[in-house]
């Protein structure tokens, strides 16, 4: 008795889902590809929303900002959720490694006294306006048109919540965990006058309808001076002072701010780049918003940091602004 193999080919009918072959056409799409684009509904609705009747649930025109394709918008990191939650999840694993060294051999035990004044002064009253950053790119995920556009915004929301847990162990680590600290740190954010500017900021933000303006206030200006302000210079200054162990506990951000800015500044170059009125109302956004941010942050950075931190960090706001087609940093 013989057996005989024989094999089969099965030829493929098409490549990849209709949704990504209309726009790519029928070529074997990207993971990030089939999970950003053209996934939000945008026709056959069975009812507009209670609260916003002259709009669809998904509408476009929540925004100034005109684009004949919001999908033209994309992010450069290629993340849609499982990529996101992999980046993410090796970047926490580096940071628990981190804390985790920290704590076992007490290392924020020989302080001095200065350092700590700083910490908890420029850097745990901060983890409130995380939590505003938490709410105002949750409102931009669900006001925003694309899944390509509002997942970005999601994925920040989500580093944000994630940002200010990671201050508030600081904060804990540095009293013991005893949560006296992170209570001083509450009542300054609320009462201390060196932090009013920022903190009026933040709440004039959440009230921000446009939700374009509101990605341009929280996440290219106000993220585009308060990080490089109170996490680069004020680590500089730590480690002039002995503590430069306090900057592995806030690596974490730094490495998040890097990467955040590509698709800010993707985001930005590509909705400017479609039509002059587009340039011209961001621009004005950029202005307004610039000026409010550094008048906020300059008591802050006169409390101990040099006092050309702020002008430093302008410079290269308003360097970053020109390479993506605006200008502009100081009032």
């Amino acid at each position: 008795m013989s057996v005989e193999i024989k094999t089969t080919t099965v030829e493929t009918i098409r490549n990849t889902f209709s949704h990504t072959r209309r726009r790519f056409g029928d070529k074997v799409a990207s993971r990030y590809q089939e999970a950003s684009f053209d996934l939000e509904s945008a026709t056959n609705f069975h009812y507009r929303p209670l609260w916003q009747p002259d709009k669809l649930l998904n509408d476009a025109t929540r925004t100034a900002v005109v684009m004949a394709d919001w999908y033209a918008v994309s992010d450069p990191r290629q993340y849609y959720y499982g990529a996101y939650v992999q980046a993410r999840a090796k970047m926490q694993e580096n940071a628990e490694h981190d804390y985790a060294f920290c704590e076992k051999r007490d290392m924020l035990a020989g302080l001095s006294a200065r350092n700590v004044q700083l910490i908890s002064r420029l850097l745990l009253p901060l983890r409130h306006a995380e939590m505003g950053a938490n709410m105002n790119n949750s409102s931009i995920a669900a006001d925003g048109f694309g899944t390509s556009v509002t997942q970005m915004h999601m994925f920040q929301a989500m580093d944000r919540l994630g940002i200010a847990q990671y201050l508030s162990r600081i904060g804990l680590m540095l009293d013991d965990g005893d949560v006296l600290l992170l209570a001083e740190a509450k009542q300054q954010w609320l009462g201390d006058p060196a932090w009013q500017g920022l903190r009026r900021y933040v709440e004039d933000t959440l009230v921000v309808r446009d939700w374009f303006e509101l990605t341009l206030a929280q996440n290219l200006v106000s993220d585009g001076l308060v990080y490089p302000l109170l996490f680069h210079k004020l680590d500089e200054q730590l480690s002039a002072n002995g503590a430069g162990q306090v900057g592995m506990l806030t690596e974490f951000m730094r490495l998040w701010f890097v990467e955040s800015q590509r698709w800010v500044d993707g985001l930005l170059k590509t909705v400017i780049n479609e039509s002059p009125a587009n340039k011209d109302l961001v621009q004005g956004w950029v202005d307004h918003w610039s000026a409010r941010c550094v008048e906020a942050l300059e008591p802050l950075a006169a409390l101990t940091l040099d006092t050309s931190a702020l002008d430093t960090v302008c410079t290269e706001f308003s360097a970053r602004l020109k390479k993506i087609g605006l200008t502009g940093a100081r009032p």
